[in-house]
């Protein structure tokens, strides 16, 4: 018995370093920020966060609607402005580059992020009667929290998640995921506290996101509330290439 304790004591050893290697480097396993990039198609917003100078993509259009989108953790939000002033003629545009990713100063985290998103709803608040709020993926997690405390005139969820501690626990069984991380985007339990109608785009063949996440996450909003798009035979990345997706949110955005 006791020849096995040397071999149990590395065992724990090297399980404490491992869960501290997570706690240390799990913002990096969470955001990817991408370089600043260009778009002849649209203007640029600078706005101010927490000390943080914010770069928001922006395509404006005459009324009184706006979408204001949030994107995944690795994503280039200006890849989408083509696709979006397609969809969305009706509104005008607004696509934020979190703190640190495509020219916006900052580090990014899960605090910081909700903080710049309340910073740039209410810029839009003072403008347009209507703001509707999208997130994608990582941007979900951003969206659910600012529905939870600002009157977004709509909501929608792109691939989304009820927690990221249950996502990485899908991925990292062994690792008390829920202790050790800081950014932990509990969405299904803000998600009593929207009053905006919801819309929840899932894809058909997830890869990243298991589908178990954003059925919990839809079931947590209140009886009525949300409506569902499972959009077949696409991926996590490429939800795009489907017509079903938009054709989904245009429609969800344009009931009244």
């Amino acid at each position: 018995m006791r020849s096995l304790l040397p071999f149990v004591g590395a065992v724990a050893v090297a399980y404490g370093v491992l869960c501290a290697w997570v706690f240390f480097t799990q913002r990096g396993q969470i955001y990817f920020p991408t370089p600043a990039s260009e778009h002849r198609s649209a203007q640029v917003l600078w706005l101010e966060s927490e000390g943080e100078r914010l770069k928001v993509w922006v395509v404006e259009r005459a009324g009184s609607r706006a979408l204001l989108y949030f994107g995944g953790n690795a994503e280039d939000v200006a890849g989408s402005i083509d696709l979006f002033a397609a969809a969305f003629p009706d509104r005008s545009l607004y696509l934020v580059n979190y703190r640190g990713y495509g020219g916006s100063s900052g580090q990014p985290s899960e605090a910081g992020l909700v903080a710049d998103a309340l910073a740039v709803f209410d810029h839009l608040q003072a403008r347009y009667e209507y703001v509707a709020v999208m997130g994608r993926s990582l941007g979900s997690g951003v969206a659910v929290q600012l529905a939870a405390k600002r009157p977004v005139e709509r909501l929608v969820l792109v691939t989304a998640f009820d927690s990221l501690v249950n996502v990485a626990r899908e991925y990292f069984r062994w690792l008390p995921v829920g202790l050790l991380m800081r950014d932990q985007y509990e969405s299904a339990r803000r998600a009593p506290q929207v009053s905006a109608p919801v819309l929840v785009v899932i894809a058909g063949e997830d890869e990243i996101i298991p589908r178990a996440r954003s059925d919990a996450l839809a079931a947590a909003f209140l009886p009525g509330q949300v409506q569902v798009t499972v959009v077949p035979d696409v991926g996590h990345n490429t939800l795009d290439l489907s017509p079903e997706y938009l054709q989904s949110v245009r429609d969800f955005l344009s009931e009244r």
